[in-house]
């Protein structure tokens, strides 16, 4: 099957990393350009063609529908939108589907599907999505996501089938095993010190025998992970 080429036109830079979080799951689908106002988009398809938009309405400079009445051979697509008020207008202008924000993976694949119909390579649900550009992680707790600076990070921790994230403000608790999580951050800001915990090196205040210690907190040092903290000290 070719790649489906699509666009992102959102204002908000976590629908952007949301979206392509979940296409990013499906085989064949390729992001041709983040676009944050209308204009944007216009620009782009003045010169180019994709199969697929991802479209938000409530927009500055431009709104949403206003922008799809100007383009004379719109690809499919899929409205993404807090305001449900709007539906109607969407169907007479052929969208393909109208999610209503925050829609669920398994929502969002219904519509792809409705659109070209791609098989899914799995359907789990990102629990976990790295930003690259704001240095930040979106999770996912309590059906929503909360976007979490690494830089604010203190340490990570396993409990049973899920793995709670500390931060000096904030303990967030999400579905996912600490070594997917060890996975996505970066190696050189975080490091494993027991089978159940990673910290983040820059909050280390002290090391004191089996214990490091952040601020007012302690994570235990576990035997086998003795040598990263070792490593850590030259």
């Amino acid at each position: 099957m070719p790649n489906i080429q699509y666009l992102i036109v959102d204002d908000e830079h976590i629908a952007h990393d949301i979206i392509k979080g979940y296409c990013d799951l499906l085989p064949n689908m390729e992001l041709k350009k983040h676009c944050y106002n209308a204009l944007e988009a216009m620009e782009y398809l003045n010169q180019h063609s994709v199969d697929l938009i991802f479209l938000d309405l409530n927009m500055p400079k431009l709104k949403g529908f206003e922008f799809l009445r100007t383009v004379p051979h719109p690809p499919k697509v899929i409205v993404t939108t807090a305001y449900q008020e709007y539906a109607l207008e969407g169907y007479e202008l052929n969208i393909v589907d109208y999610l209503l924000k925050p829609f669920s993976f398994e929502r969002f694949l219904k519509a792809i599907n409705k659109a070209i119909g791609i098989p899914v390579k799995h359907t789990h649900q990102p629990t976990v999505i790295r930003n690259e550009t704001t240095q930040s992680i979106f999770l996912r707790s309590q059906q929503k996501y909360v976007q979490v600076f690494l830089d604010k990070i203190y340490y990570i921790e396993a409990s049973g089938n899920y793995t709670k994230i500390i931060t000096k403000e904030d303990t967030i608790v999400i579905r996912e095993k600490l070594s997917d999580i060890i996975a996505i951050l970066p190696s050189k800001d975080f490091l494993q010190v027991h089978k159940s915990f990673a910290v983040a090196i820059k909050h280390i205040h002290s090391i004191e025998g089996n214990r490091i210690y952040m601020g007012e907190q302690f994570v235990p040092i576990g035997k086998l992970y003795k040598a990263n903290v070792n490593g850590l000290l030259g």
